[in-house]
């Protein structure tokens, strides 16, 4: 029987509807509901979870200070001078603050934006060089890898700059296309001097010395020495500068001891020894990747098939076609490599490398035929599986002075986690019967960001208590304005923000040394100058460890305000109720 819609584009004189815009084959619809998904569980889960420390509890006080001395060009932490990092994360959350008030998902939004602005420019390249499908894949490979989406959830500083970077990579291969216009091919190239610009005032030099690395790297590799010629220098270091220098002089002009604290110590010191106790071994960022990007392994033989084969056409300025696969590579290695050979490690340092990886993966996934996708998914319900068998060490955990009943509570998020992970890719496999590659790959992708943000959103388990948050209320009974709270040997990242009163440091600065050096009327050296000051002082609290807590209540009056498993607040005046 001919359907009704048939029966009417067969009449004359009837106009049938137009078809169905779309985008790399995609009904604009159905693109649309799937960004509102990914977007919505992006950007939804930011509040669940309170702060961790250290840096979630850091940079969101400093921020806060920021916002509550107008001072936006002396960064302090705990109304110490703090020179360890430029400035713009800090900016950026303070003004989320401004807008949105003093919270924990405020506190993230820098990075979350950071890290769907990463996503947004490498979709864009990737689909200028490769296609419209490749960009769209290369999306959704990063928002899913576990790496990058786990990042854009944590308060650091790592990742606002891993999303600039991949500003910097995107505009350079958007600015090197053959196709470019004269004046597209300046636009862009001054968009990625800016993002330099930016990234040099979000974590220092490394934001210049690894593009530039990479540059150097390829140019050596390909002998492509017209390249250079194509980067509207002049113009573009002038950008740089007028993004960089502002601050810098400021800062500099304001305290003449941050530029050898900050380019010595914070730079060189910190790449070429251990000064910061961050060792790793030379492989230590291996796991991290593979780790990192797990969802999508089985895609690295096309990828590495991408970076070996040349671009189709030449440039218009030169005899070497520009090659963008090998340049996203060799962003990859380079700060691979860059990386490893410092003697400072931290995970985040790693981060930069996602976006390139998920250009060569988009690549690689829309050349993929249906055989070897089936084989990424039949490897990951194994993964899946293993995962899901093996849940039940977390809960045998007890390190970290983390209590072991916060691991058994978390092990059930972590059997949820690997279930999703088992279930996306059975779906991936359904689909890919019945309505094809891209709508496997989608429902994948989306599984593995729903596998890996459960996973994180479960962590409040033990994040909860470590963050302090309840403690807060009984403290903010006791505690008054301009009453000192003090830190007795501990810095507490994450109390500070939630109580919206900074910390005196007692006895041991931790990473306000510098700080402390710099104003010494700010903190208290000694545990006898505590003493003397718990005693014949103004009304005060402070924070202990317990194990401090015991030694000094023999020594002087102490009234437990709250405690946890990790800190004791306590008072030098008796509390309502006789606590």
């Amino acid at each position: 029987m001919q359907h009704r819609s048939d029966r009417l584009a067969a009449k004359p004189g009837l106009v049938t509807t137009r078809p169905a815009a779309r985008l790399a084959g995609v009904p604009a619809l159905t693109l649309g509901l799937v960004v509102l998904a990914f977007a919505l569980l992006w950007f939804g889960t930011l509040g669940v979870r309170h702060l961790l420390g250290p840096d979630e509890g850091r940079y969101a006080e400093i921020a806060r200070e920021m916002l509550s001395t107008g001072d936006w060009v002396t960064i302090r932490y705990n109304g110490l001078k703090y020179f360890e990092k430029p400035p713009f994360h800090m900016w950026a959350t303070a003004l989320s603050y401004a807008v949105f008030g003093i919270g924990d998902w405020q506190a993230r939004l820098c990075v979350a934006l950071a890290g769907m602005v990463g996503l947004g420019v490498s979709m864009l390249a990737a689909g200028r060089w490769f296609g419209a499908r490749a960009g769209l894949l290369t999306g959704l490979v990063l928002a899913s890898a576990p790496m990058w989406n786990v990042a854009a959830h944590f308060n650091t500083l790592d990742m606002t700059l891993s999303g600039i970077m991949a500003c910097v990579l995107a505009c350079m291969l958007l600015a090197q296309h053959p196709d470019a216009t004269p004046s597209a091919r300046r636009n862009w190239m001054l968009a990625c001097w800016a993002a330099m610009g930016v990234a040099v005032l979000t974590k220092g030099l490394v934001g210049l010395a690894l593009p530039g690395l990479v540059l150097v790297v390829y140019s050596c590799v390909t002998r492509d020495l017209a390249l250079w010629r194509r980067l509207h220098a002049p113009a573009g270091i002038a950008l740089m500068l007028l993004v960089v220098v502002p601050w810098y002089w400021l800062v500099a002009q304001r305290n003449p001891e941050f530029l050898r604290f900050f380019f010595i110590h914070e730079h060189w010191q910190r790449y070429t020894s251990t000064v910061h106790a961050r060792k790793g071994a030379l492989w230590y960022f291996v796991p991290l990747v593979v780790g990192g990007f797990l969802p999508w392994l089985g895609l690295v033989p096309g990828m590495f098939r991408a970076v070996r084969q040349r671009a189709a056409v030449l440039t218009t300025d030169g005899p070497r076609p520009f090659r963008p696969a090998l340049m996203a590579g060799l962003w990859a290695a380079v700060i691979f490599v860059f990386f490893s050979l410092s003697g400072s490690k931290l995970p985040g340092y790693i981060l930069p490398v996602f976006p390139a990886l998920a250009i060569l993966a988009g690549a690689a996934l829309a050349r993929t035929g249906d055989q070897s996708w089936r084989r990424q998914l039949c490897a990951m319900l194994v993964v899946g599986a293993i995962g899901l068998l093996a849940s039940p060490v977390v809960a045998t955990l007890d390190s970290n002075n983390t209590p072991n009943a916060l691991y058994r509570a978390y092990a059930v998020w972590a059997a949820l986690a690997f279930t999703l992970v088992l279930g996306s890719a059975a779906m991936g496999l359904w689909l890919l019967r019945r309505h094809g590659r891209l709508a496997s790959i989608t429902a994948y992708a989306f599984g593995m960001l729903l596998a890996f943000s459960t996973a994180l959103l479960g962590h409040e388990a033990i994040g909860r208590s470590a963050s302090g948050i309840d403690m807060v209320a009984p403290i903010e009974r006791v505690l008054r304005p301009g009453m000192p709270l003090y830190g007795v040997g501990m810095l507490d990242h994450t109390l500070p923000f939630y109580l919206r009163h900074p910390l005196t440091m007692v006895a041991q600065a931790d990473e306000l040394a510098f700080g402390a050096g710099q104003e010494p009327q700010k903190w208290l050296p000694t545990l006898d100058a505590f003493v003397d000051a718990w005693q014949h002082g103004p009304r005060a609290i402070a924070l202990l460890s317990p194990q401090a807590f015991s030694e000094l209540s023999a020594r002087v009056p102490m009234h437990v305000v709250a405690r946890d498993w990790r800190r004791v607040a306590v008072a030098n005046f008796p509390l309502a109720g006789g606590r």
